[in-house]
C-alpha cells in the first residue's frame, strides 16, 4: 500500500501547517456501523428512515422516534473505534495544527482519541430538550431485547420531551461548528476526504472551499473519485488500509 502513496501528497503532507480531516458515514461503517439507508429489522422494518428524522415525526409520535434512536445509540456503544480513527490521531501528532470536521453521529473519533471533533450533523450522544434545547445528560438503561417505541424523558428545565442531538431532515446544520469547519478548510494546506459521497451540501462544499484555497484535497473511498484538478488526488480503498499506511509513509 505504501508503493501507491503519491510522493506529491507524502510531500505535501509533511510540509503542512494544518491538515483537515473530512468524514462521512464510511469511516463509521468499517466499525460495524450500519449507514442510514441501510435495510431495517424487526419494528423499523415497516419504516423508511427519512420518515424517522424529522421534527414533525417526532411530534407525531415521540416514543417512536425515541425508540428508534435509543436502538440505534445502543448499537453504536457496541461499535469500536478502527484503525482510520485511531490513524487520525497518530497523525495529529505529526502536525502542527489537525482538526476533524465529521458528519457522522457516533464518538467513534472522539473515542479513538480525537480532541475537539466538529459534528456538522450533531452527535447521538448529546440529546437536548425539544423546547427549550437545554442539554440532556443521559442515563445509561438497560439494554433492549427487541426494536421497541419508547417514552423519550422530560427536560429537567422545562418539562418538554427530550429529542435526540441529531440534525432532522429539513432542519439547519448547527452554525458554530459548520463556520468552524469552513474556516479551517480556507486554511488547512492538505484536506482529507475520507468515506463521504460529497454530495449533501452545504457540508459538500468543505472540499471545494480547501482546493480553491491552495490546498491538496485527498479522496479516499472504496470507488475512486474523479479529479478535476492537479492539486486534488483520489485513493480508491478502505479508509483503515490507506490512512495507516499513509502515516506510515511521511
Amino acid at each position: 500500500m505504501r508503493n501507491s502513496i503519491p510522493s506529491e501528497l507524502i510531500g505535501a503532507l509533511k510540509e503542512a501547517q494544518e491538515v483537515l480531516v473530512f468524514t462521512g458515514a464510511g469511516v463509521s461503517a468499517e466499525s460495524g456501523v450500519s449507514t442510514f439507508r441501510d435495510a431495517l429489522t424487526g419494528l423499523w422494518a415497516r419504516f423508511d428512515p427519512v420518515q424517522l428524522a424529522t421534527p414533525e415525526a417526532f411530534l407525531a409520535d415521540p416514543a417512536l422516534v425515541w425508540g428508534w434512536y435509543e436502538w440505534r445509540r445502543q448499537l453504536l456503544l457496541r461499535a469500536e473505534p478502527n484503525p482510520a480513527h485511531r490513524a487520525i490521531v497518530e497523525m495529529a501528532k505529526k502536525v502542527p495544527q489537525l482538526t476533524v470536521v465529521t458528519q457522522n453521529v457516533d464518538d467513534l473519533h472522539e473515542r479513538a482519541g480525537s480532541q475537539d471533533v466538529l459534528h456538522l450533523h450533531g452527535s447521538i450522544f448529546n440529546p437536548r430538550c425539544f423546547d427549550c434545547a437545554q442539554p440532556y445528560v443521559l442515563q445509561q438503561p438497560p439494554m433492549l431485547a427487541q426494536e421497541q417505541a419508547v417514552a423519550p424523558p422530560r427536560c429537567n428545565h422545562c418539562q418538554g420531551l427530550i429529542r435526540p442531538g441529531v440534525v432532522w431532515f429539513g432542519e439547519s446544520l448547527p452554525q458554530e461548528p459548520m463556520v468552524a469547519a469552513f474556516a479551517a478548510a480556507e486554511g488547512c494546506d492538505v484536506l482529507l476526504s475520507i468515506g463521504t459521497s460529497g454530495v449533501v451540501q452545504p457540508a459538500a462544499k468543505i472540499p471545494s472551499i480547501a482546493l480553491c484555497s491552495g490546498a491538496w484535497v485527498v479522496h479516499i473511498n472504496p470507488d475512486p473519485v474523479p479529479s478535476r484538478h492537479p492539486r486534488e488526488l483520489s485513493l480508491a480503498g478502505t479508509a483503515g488500509q490507506i490512512l495507516p499506511a499513509l502515516l506510515a509513509s511521511y
